[in-house]
């Protein structure tokens, strides 16, 4: 089989993973004109990435890889609100409202900081090689794509619900945790983006801030907020609809295996490995969640 071929298989595996999931997240879910409104969701999520691949293969760039998924998370939300609010002639819940305030927030500051950093940057080292080829590259906007409709599918599951605000444990430990991942991430962005602008630390690592509580701080906010996410969505749920909770394992597992925490260790392995302050920072310091070592 050759490779192209492989590529092309993972891009239809991609798209019927999310399919899996928007079909046991739509039970006893709103339609709109007897189409799951999750799926639709789905839809919207591939299509738009998809399009946005075409000119960015054409000219062979990764720089709006990145924004073209915080468009896509400000479609899927702004779908699945309006379509709630059509299909079932009622408003939208102070529960749905402060969740769809919640994933703007970090939709927008996110891509807005990882567009402005591959724009100074010049490039994204990822996407060097797997830009020059149509399959592999229509694989990462696939995953994209993907990545966009699993994190916030406990939450637009939850928005379609549109479940009455209940002064809940749920709302506020999620909320909790949201909050403080989403501190950590924004101010580990924040630390890092000051410490590159530097001159004096460059080719040095970053071992300061919340940089000296995790080695990848920005993740392990990134992983907790999602957690938050579906703690606050938890109580909204019925039937299949609690496959949405894959949401955080998947950012999990895609941060941790597929394209974060490892790829940076190898690389940080390959340009600071055998320094004694890089080996006393990696001794002293765990890979992921603060204070577990």
């Amino acid at each position: 089989m050759s490779k192209n071929i492989r590529d092309y298989i993972s891009v239809i595996i991609a798209f019927f993973i999310g399919a899996l999931i928007a079909i046991g997240g739509s039970q006893n879910g709103a339609q709109y004109n007897g189409y799951p409104i999750l799926f639709i969701c789905l839809i919207i999520s591939f299509v738009l990435h998809w399009i946005a691949f075409i000119p960015a293969y054409l000219a062979r760039t990764e720089k709006f890889y990145d924004i073209a998924g915080t468009v896509a998370y400000l479609s899927v939300l702004a779908t699945a609100s309006y379509l709630t609010v059509i299909s079932s002639n009622n408003n939208l819940q102070l529960r749905s409202i402060i969740v769809i305030i919640l994933v703007l927030i970090w939709a927008l500051r996110l891509g807005l900081f990882l567009f402005v950093r591959v724009l100074k940057a010049g490039e994204d080292r990822r996407f060097r090689e797997v830009k020059q080829n149509f399959s592999k590259f229509l694989v990462w906007w696939s995953v994209s794509a993907l990545w966009v409709f699993l994190t916030a599918a406990n939450a637009l599951t939850m928005i379609i619900n549109n479940v009455s605000f209940t002064d809940d444990f749920y709302f506020y430990f999620g909320l909790s945790l949201w909050l403080i991942g989403f501190s950590f991430e924004a101010i580990a962005d924040e630390q890092k983006r000051r410490f590159k602008s530097d001159k004096k630390n460059k080719d040095a690592f970053i071992s300061t801030g919340l940089w000296g509580l995790s080695r990848h701080p920005n993740y392990f906010g990134e992983i907790l907020l999602w957690i938050g996410m579906a703690v606050i969505a938890l109580p909204t749920l019925v039937g299949w609809q609690y496959v949405t909770l894959i949401s955080p394992i998947f950012i999990y597992f895609l941060l941790t295996r597929v394209s974060g925490v490892n790829l940076l260790e190898d690389r940080a392995n390959q340009k600071w490995g055998g320094t004694e302050e890089y080996e006393s920072y990696v001794k002293k310091t765990p890979v992921l969640i603060p204070l577990t070592k």
